[in-house]
């Protein structure tokens, strides 16, 4: 099991613990999660064994229900079989450029990432993704053969095989976080944790979905495009 203990609070494949005090902010309250679903390997594929990567990705669960209730600064959100999704990263940097996105809607769960990689001197181009949609998994991914042939004006298009599949953030709302570089938490990035995007999946030019949703997630760090 999956366990992070951050002050008095405690986060983990079973739930959220929340407990949190300063001068800004009190938040308390417990979620429960339920059955994760899984991927079917490491996301990373081959790429996990490889050395002096600056950042490793994994993704814990595509989809969960989430039940309970927190209380921020006196105000209460009620969560009755909420959907949810957990993933992580682990390095000493973020990509100098990169885009994400995740999101859930009626029966497809996804998540895309594509970054520049700089790896032994040189760079290239990176894919993972992952496709949860009627009890399949589609899987998109650089080692399986897929290629960014779009990455402009926030938006991101993948090719791999006769799969086509494109994430266009519509209307962002992007915060700023902080975000790893050479080990210390200096750099901040942009994030659009609920916002407008609109996914498409292609097969032989046959559509498989297309849809917007406004209950998506999406960071675009890619400068000039």
């Amino acid at each position: 099991m999956l366990k992070i203990r951050a002050g008095n609070s405690l986060f983990s494949t079973d739930g959220i613990r929340l407990d949190i005090e300063d001068d800004q902010v009190r938040a308390t309250g417990r979620l429960r999660f339920s059955e994760l679903e899984r991927i079917r390997y490491n996301i990373m594929g081959p790429f996990r064994f490889l050395p002096f990567l600056q950042c490793r990705h994994s993704v814990v669960s595509m989809s969960h229900l989430i039940n309970g209730k927190l209380v921020i600064n006196g105000k209460g959100y009620s969560f009755q079989d909420g959907m949810g999704y957990i993933e992580g990263d682990a390095g000493y940097s973020f990509p100098g450029e990169y885009a994400w996105t995740q999101c859930h809607h009626e029966d497809i769960s996804l998540m895309l990432a594509v970054a520049d990689i700089p790896i032994m001197g040189f760079h290239f181009i990176g894919v993972i993704g992952v496709i949860h949609i009627y009890g399949h998994e589609y899987r998109l991914a650089t080692y399986l053969g897929a290629k960014a042939i779009q990455i402009k004006d926030e938006t991101v298009v993948v090719k791999q095989g006769r799969y086509r599949f494109m994430a266009a953030l519509i209307q962002g709302n992007g915060l700023k976080l902080s975000a790893p570089r050479k080990g210390r938490m200096e750099r901040t990035i942009h994030e659009s944790a609920c916002c407008t995007v609109r996914y498409r999946l292609e097969w032989d030019d046959k559509k498989m979905f297309d849809f917007t949703s406004d209950m998506a997630s999406f960071e675009y760090e890619f400068k000039g495009s």
